[in-house]
């Protein structure tokens, strides 16, 4: 998701949207784990969108000041 489109959401639409990520990450290390992950780069663009949506949720929280 672009990060334009993160800033337009609220902030209980973001700390969703950092659920859901966190779902699929948990997904994805449970197939590593039984052997069937065979699209290794989606671990690290879940990290990233996570951090990338927790900064911004962060910023809405502190009022914008960066």
């Amino acid at each position: 998701m672009d990060t334009n489109e993160l800033r337009a959401k609220s902030a209980q639409e973001l700390q969703d949207h950092i659920s859901e990520l966190r779902r699929e990450q948990f997904s994805l290390r449970m197939q590593k784990a039984q052997g069937q992950a065979t699209q290794t780069h989606q671990f690290a663009r879940v990290r990233r969108d996570i951090a990338r949506a927790a900064t911004i949720l962060g910023e809405k929280q502190n009022g914008g000041a960066a």
